[in-house]
């Protein structure tokens, strides 16, 4: 039932437990390619040694060999390289003129290298291996802790997009989530404020109430007020080990079976319509502060409705995407690119924004970009069947940026 679009999925190549760290993280040269590549360079040396006698020694530049493994290859065939030069140095040291200390000297500067070079090379495989566990481990919790897209519920399709601002994040600051309930479908997206792993943390606490309160609570109101609450706990904490408290904007909604959808608006962009030839913004007649500061504010947050027609797609998306610039430094233009879009489903409607996002921005992304198409589900319906373009990535939901 998880199907969908979001990022590429980037574990595809990571390594994996019991196979060779060093040549799976950072590339690996074959070992005829090496040993052919090392012959030639040392024939080529010794050659060019010879031919210039006691007048230009060069012998010395087949230290390069050892360094050059020490990048690309595995420790093992640094360490064949190191040998084979330092047998080299050794024979050429044999066969000329010259007195035993400028032999000694030169046998010990080529140990000296191929010995860094050896050293340099474990260095880089075990700095390769702890990130690939640190990678590893952040799979993990990813795919524990943020459910992929698209959901189906008794009430709606959900599709997701998600694209964190750091190519090596799997988590940014923006959340999403849907939960079916008794109650009917509860959905959440939101901006937690700040950026880094206290952004996050603050994300993971929305996100973990959400899921609690959306179950619980009968009303949106008392699903916000919980994570209300979570919000300004995870706050206290911070404050109490110095780091910054955040505050999150979020639009809570919720689903009924009859096609009505209630409302909450914490801070956010209001959702997007599309039906018929229509694209437009949903009209809400009350915003409130976002969560974390209903403190600083008397207003009682309450609920507004409107109705989700048959057919029709809700779209809500993170400012990531309503403030993407391209190189003229123009905002994207979303609701105008929503008025060709109306034709689209929701699976398409978001192949379309993400791809046209990436064109208008030149791939230059200034903030993480979430996004999620809603539409009405028939009661016994499945999800459509995922486009050939989307077969390939894997969404991220509930994820976590600014």
């Amino acid at each position: 039932m998880s199907l969908g679009i979001g990022r590429r999925e980037r574990d595809r190549t990571a390594v994996q437990p019991g196979t060779d760290t060093g040549a799976a993280a950072t590339g690996r040269i074959g070992n005829w390619p090496l040993a052919g590549l090392v012959l030639l360079l040392s024939a080529l040396v010794v050659l060019v040694d010879v031919a210039t006698g006691e007048d230009l020694r060069v012998i010395p530049l087949l230290v390069v060999g050892p360094a050059l493994a020490s990048v690309f290859c595995t420790l093992r065939q640094t360490v064949w390289v190191a040998v084979w030069i330092t047998a080299v140095v050794v024979g050429s040291g044999l066969g000329r003129d010259g007195t035993f200390w400028d032999f000694v000297f030169g046998i010990g500067f080529t140990v000296l290298v191929c010995a860094l070079g050896v050293a340099a090379c474990a260095a880089r495989i075990r700095h390769a291996t702890e990130m690939d566990r640190l990678r590893s481990a952040a799979v993990a919790l990813q795919r524990q802790i943020l459910r992929p897209l698209p959901v189906v519920t008794g009430q709606v399709f959900a599709y997701g997009l998600y694209e964190p601002i750091e190519e090596d994040r799997f988590v940014g600051g923006d959340i999403y989530e849907v939960v079916e309930s008794r109650y009917g479908t509860r959905v959440i997206i939101g901006d937690v404020q700040g950026k880094g792993l206290a952004a996050i943390g603050a994300g993971f606490a929305a996100i973990a109430a959400f899921r609690e309160a959306a179950v619980r609570e009968p009303t949106l109101t008392g699903v916000v007020e919980a994570l209300e609450a979570a919000v300004v706990r995870h706050n206290a904490f911070s404050a109490q080990t110095g780091e910054a408290e955040r505050f999150v904007t979020a639009l809570v909604l919720g689903f009924d079976d009859e096609g009505g959808v209630q409302v909450v608006n914490c801070g956010h962009l209001p959702p997007r319509l599309l039906h018929e030839d229509r694209a437009s913004a949903v009209p809400l007649e009350r915003t409130y502060v976002p969560l974390g500061l209903a403190g600083l504010s008397r207003e009682t947050r309450a609920e507004d409705s409107f109705a989700l027609p048959p057919g029709a797609t809700l779209l809500v998306v993170t400012d990531g995407v309503t403030e993407a610039r391209d190189a003229a430094r123009a905002f994207y233009p979303l609701d105008e690119r929503l008025d060709g879009w109306t034709g689209h489903d929701p699976r398409e409607l978001l192949d379309a924004l993400h791809l046209d996002l990436e064109k208008f921005t030149g791939g230059i992304r200034r903030d993480d970009v979430a996004a999620l198409a809603l539409c009405r589900a028939p009661g016994d319906a499945e999800p459509p069947p995922m486009t050939a373009a989307a077969e390939d990535v894997r969404p991220v939901a509930g994820a976590v940026s600014d």
